[in-house]
């Protein structure tokens, strides 16, 4: 069935907790409630509405997760990341078409430069003081003009996510409110939610994972959430002493640097028993899991989501986890297809969608649409660009990326945007980013630069003119200076085993 945000909370008894934060009293389901009635109404007044896209920067915490559940109930969100700098800004806040820009009072960094430069009109959140977690005011500074007050309906745009393609440019993903809803109806599923559970989020609230995995799915099943003011490894165990979870969806990462922690914390992990751990946005090393499940004594469910997908594919089962696979599909169809053919296969090959939780398209973009889904045995698929295979069992096995993409950690990078930021440098006659195999991240960002002759320019020079244009997750860890970069049979420079190519890993024996 079809469904919006604005009713997936309707049914919930209105005293339930929803949202939470550290030193917060809790908003309740009747105050989010209230709360999205008065944020439809502030952007409404001030000429935003439906099919209206607000781009929101905001820190993590209770008033990210909020602004997003709220505004989409009225309008269409694009959260950014607030890491990026000036020129990022302006070029997501013109691809995306905004028409206001959603900024914490007083803040006066890059977005609100970049904001300017199209006359976005800029939203202002307030916290009163004293006020349960999520609760805030929204003033504007200029007007939209008129707005649609219609309550967006199931195939209206929800969420518009960016996408880190194998193009230099990023690819513009909308999500309908019936994606969002269906995604967060299939994860709540999954993990059984119900009004007993609490998620404590440690993940950011631009990312798929976060909005939907922990916030939207959990509101789905009427339970709560507890916003950290973002993840930090030193404060997680303090946390889970105040919130008091049943579970919490991190990236490898993150569950790498609790378990470093985890020794010392044993009093808290005993007093809090979780229902489970979730895994999801780059692999889980099979080792990482099974230490997980021995310190909290708790399954840990890995899941498969993208952005495409408005997050999951597939789930591991909560009666039965297989380290190493992603799980069996927990939502929409997953199949094997032929890497260049359109047409389902048996086997190992690419990993391909279909389902109600799958964006309709990439926006402005038909040479990827075209490239990225196809009909086939009844059904519109989606290309994931993953290699894989299922077992005897259903649980699919992830062997590798068709794409060239480097997903450090769970952010993805696309090395065509490095390459072409770095070509900037006056040094640099050419370029080619690579992902460099790292213990904790999985990959990490590496580039190998050839020099103009008679330029010189230090790895140190490189990085730090990299890093005034880049988030600092996209700027190059490693930077190798070479006379000539190695090319493929067809002359063409390949990212792909560049690494072991340069001597820089050992190859795969």
């Amino acid at each position: 069935m079809e469904t919006t945000i604005q009713a997936l909370l309707a049914a919930h008894p209105g005293e339930a907790p929803a949202i939470g934060a550290p030193g917060r009293d809790w908003m309740s389901y009747e105050g989010l409630r209230a709360q999205s009635a008065k944020v439809a109404g502030q952007l409404h007044a001030v000429g935003v509405g439906r099919g209206d896209r607000v781009a929101i920067v905001l820190p993590n915490g209770p008033e990210m997760a909020v602004a997003f559940v709220t505004i989409a109930q009225a309008a269409t969100t694009a959260p950014l990341n607030p890491a990026y700098r000036e020129d990022e800004f302006a070029f997501y806040l013109e691809d995306l078409k905004a028409k206001a820009i959603l900024l914490e009072d007083g803040y006066d960094g890059p977005a609100l430069a970049a904001a300017q430069r199209f006359g976005l009109t800029v939203l202002r959140l307030s916290v009163p003081e004293g006020a349960p977690a999520g609760t805030f005011d929204l003033t504007a500074e200029g007007s939209a003009g008129q707005a649609d007050d219609a309550a967006p309906a199931a195939d209206d745009i929800a969420l518009i996510l960016h996408t880190s393609g194998t193009t230099s440019r990023p690819k513009i993903v909308p999500l309908l409110q019936s994606n969002v809803a269906a995604s967060a109806e299939n994860i709540a599923h999954s993990l059984s939610l119900t009004s007993e559970d609490r998620c404590l989020n440690v993940m950011p609230l631009f990312h798929i994972h976060g909005l939907v995995a922990a916030v939207t799915a959990s509101l789905s099943a009427g339970a709560s959430i507890w916003c950290a003011p973002g993840f930090d490894a030193l404060r997680f165990f303090g946390w889970m002493t105040e919130a008091k979870p049943t579970w919490y969806t991190a990236v490898p990462t993150m569950h790498q640097a609790i378990l470093s922690r985890a020794g010392r914390n044993a009093d808290v992990i005993a007093a809090t028993k979780l229902r489970f751990l979730r895994s999801s946005s780059a692999s889980l090393p099979a080792q990482v899991m099974t230490q997980l499940n021995e310190t909290f004594g708790a399954p840990v469910i890995e899941a498969y989501g993208m952005t495409e997908a408005a997050h999951q594919m597939c789930c591991n089962r909560m009666d039965l986890q297989k380290p190493g696979s992603v799980g069996v599909e927990a939502g929409p169809m997953v199949r094997i297809a032929h890497e260049t053919e359109n047409r389902l296969v048996d086997g190992t090959g690419e990993v391909a969608i279909s389902g109600p939780n799958v964006t309709p398209g990439y926006e402005g973009n038909p040479e990827a649409n075209e490239k990225n889904f196809f009909e086939a045995e009844g059904h519109r698929w989606f290309r994931t660009g993953d290699q894989g295979a299922f077992d005897a069992d259903g649980y699919l096995h992830l062997t590798g990326r068709l794409k060239e993409i480097i997903n450090r950690g769970g952010e993805k990078i696309s090395p065509l945007e490095v390459d072409g930021v770095l070509l900037d440098h006056p040094a640099i006659v050419q370029v080619v980013t690579f992902a460099l195999p790292h213990p904790k991240l999985g990959e990490e960002v590496a580039a190998a630069v050839v020099l103009a002759e008679g330029a010189e320019a230090s790895e140190k020079d490189i990085r730090a003119f990299a890093a005034e244009r880049m988030a600092d997750f996209k700027v190059p860890r490693k930077v190798i200076i070479l006379d000539e970069i190695p090319k493929g049979a067809t002359g063409k420079m390949q990212r792909i085993g560049l690494a072991e190519k340069l001597g820089l890993v050992e190859a795969a024996a």
